[in-house]
């Protein structure tokens, strides 16, 4: 241990910065301008505004291997139906990137009892959630609510600042 590290009160911040380790930067999580309710994520990272080629949310460097998307209950049921085709034509877009979801703000259950306000039957509406997982090997992640959502995509992207992507 050197003398600075000995003395009562040593204080990394005060230690040369030649001799500190370097900070790391917090990752940057890019959100898309169309995003109409862009989630709250905490201090651990920053966001971006930008226009992304797929999804709602991205990460600096990564916008061409990373990509998820989110859905409000409403939103989701909404794409099941009179949206269907353009939402479909979305994911098959972001089953072409290698870390890439779709979030939804909302339950199994909620989709499964039919709580929600549409016409749309809940097994045309967890059908969909299916067919996305199997036939377009999409991930679909039931968040429960939106403060999860944010933070399963926060901690989807922190670990890919963190770790990176294969190759």
């Amino acid at each position: 241990m050197s003398e600075p590290e000995r003395m009562v009160g040593f204080d990394r911040g005060s230690m040369p910065a030649a001799r500190r380790a370097p900070a790391k930067e917090r990752p940057c999580i890019l959100v898309d301008s169309r995003e109409q309710a862009p989630l709250r994520f905490s201090d651990a990272v920053s966001t971006e505004v930008v226009t992304l080629p797929a999804g709602d949310y991205s990460l600096r460097g990564y916008t061409d291997r990373v990509a998820i998307e989110r859905k409000s209950a409403a939103d989701f049921v909404q794409c099941v139906g009179p949206e269907r085709e353009r939402f479909m034509e979305q994911c098959a877009r972001l089953a072409s990137y290698q870390v890439r979801a779709l979030v939804i703000e909302s339950t199994w259950d909620l989709f499964a009892a039919g709580a929600y306000r549409s016409n749309t039957s809940p097994r045309s509406v967890t059908g969909t959630a299916l067919a996305l997982i199997v036939d377009r090997g999409l991930p679909v992640i039931f968040a429960g609510d939106r403060g999860n959502a944010a933070e399963i995509v926060e901690r989807m992207l922190a670990r890919v600042a963190r770790n990176g992507v294969a190759a």
